[in-house]
């Protein structure tokens, strides 16, 4: 497993055109080594845990078997089932079903009735399912077009859309909302669905409570609009960029009260959030006054992420803006390969699942901001971005089909060069 591990990353560093130290990249295996081979950044991951939390723990279990010539292994008996072959013995009238074997195909029993059909909303004016007209109306959309051009190009689809305007304009428009969502969350190649983005600092939650609530109801109505899909909000914990440091956590608490850790944990346990996306603009300045770098801070926030275990509770992804320049990224080779390592790179190292890298925005002024020229034309940092194939199943980007650079088509096909996963703006 390490030397897998010390291939994949050696090949990452290569094609970022930098390298490491070698004790610096890699650690001596610890009991929680295994958990941090993968975390689960795509359906194709595999999910790797301990048996034993340790060595010696494992040596003391081969030990028990093992003794007076495996006298424990001879005894042991077959762990006891709760099910029946209904084929070679009689089955019990008492439970459920009619007592018959069936195979797939055969007509269904007298009596059966379909419980697959839409729930019934409970309160008049909620959104618990989508119609396949809807579903229709909502493939001819810019947006639903940018998901099945993303579908064609093999990326896993994220629908991006902010709900909380519509929570806070009452239970019609809310209801509108989630089922225009939902439409869009049933087309082919949707994985999930972001509700929320700079939840708590924005200020669009004034506290704990209506925070909560916000997360809460969004996801207990997507849940129901478009079930098995996954869920994600994006923020920051500004205090995790301190490390150590109690006069700057006094301060982020102080000047981000939503965003402490207590207050952004409970939403990763009820269930409500299975993606949370940290971004990483506050890394890059929030910390000087304490003499803590850009790297530090970064450094600090997926070392706090690990030691607090959320990356069990869900996926936790960083999202990185800097990469783009206005107009278009002015960055030479030799400082792409660096922002690339320091941006891309060392946060998967470090504790990220994935990597979401803004290629394209605009800000408040109208100012496009692009890692690629006009027109999609090719730069350094572009080109950068493209050796990284080793690590592409662990890039995402975001696409906004209401404002394409070239043409939805054009745009997605381009973006698929690098990244295996996109977030489509609704």
């Amino acid at each position: 497993m390490r030397i897998r591990r010390a291939l994949a990353l050696g090949a990452a560093l290569t094609v970022l055109a930098v390298g490491l130290p070698a004790a610096s990249a890699f650690s001596e295996d610890g009991t929680q080594d295994c958990k941090n081979v993968t975390n689960g950044g795509s359906p194709s991951d595999p999910q790797c845990f301990w048996m034993a939390p340790t060595p010696k723990d494992a040596l003391d279990i081969v030990r028990f078997w093992a003794k007076d010539d495996g006298a424990n292994l001879k005894q042991a008996t077959e762990y006891p089932v709760g099910w029946i072959d209904c084929t070679v013995e009689a089955c019990s009238q008492d439970g459920q079903g009619d007592g018959q074997a069936h195979s797939e195909g055969d007509p269904a029993p007298e009596g059966y009735q379909d419980t697959s059909t839409p729930p019934t909303c409970q309160t008049a004016g909620e959104t618990c399912s989508v119609t396949p007209e809807e579903i229709a109306a909502a493939a001819q959309t810019p947006a639903g077009q940018a998901i099945a051009a993303a579908a064609a190009s093999n990326m896993r689809v994220w629908v991006d859309t902010e709900l909380i305007d519509d929570y806070k304009a009452g239970t019609a428009a809310f209801a509108a909302a989630v089922s225009k969502v939902g439409a869009l969350a049933a087309q082919p190649g949707v994985v999930g669905i972001r509700f929320t983005s700079q939840l708590g600092y924005n200020g669009s939650v004034k506290t704990p409570e209506e925070m909560s609530a916000f997360v809460t109801a969004a996801a207990a109505a997507l849940h129901q609009v478009a079930p098995g899909k996954k869920l994600g909000v994006h923020t920051v914990v500004p205090q995790f960029g301190c490390g150590a440091n109690d006069p700057c956590k006094a301060e982020m608490t102080k000047k981000y009260p939503l965003l402490t850790p207590e207050r952004i944990e409970p939403l990763l346990t009820t269930g409500s959030v299975d993606q949370l996306a940290l971004d990483s603009g506050l890394l890059q300045s929030a910390y000087s006054t304490w003499n803590i770098t850009p790297q530090q801070a970064q450094q600090n926030q997926w070392s706090k992420v690990k030691a607090l275990a959320w990356d069990t509770l869900a996926q936790i992804a960083a999202e990185d803006a800097g990469l783009a320049g206005k107009n278009a990224s002015s960055l030479t080779a030799e400082q792409a390969a660096t922002a690339a390592q320091e941006r891309i790179a060392t946060p998967l190292k470090d504790g990220a699942a994935t990597v979401n890298v803004w290629t394209r925005w605009q800000d408040g002024t109208g100012s496009t901001y692009r890692v690629m020229g006009s027109g999609l034309a090719s730069t350094a940092t572009w080109e950068q971005l493209n050796k990284l194939q080793p690590l592409q199943r662990r890039l995402s980007t975001m696409f906004d089909p209401a404002s394409p650079e070239v043409g939805i088509a054009q745009d997605v096909k381009k973006l698929s060069e690098v990244f295996s996963q996109v977030y489509v703006t609704n």
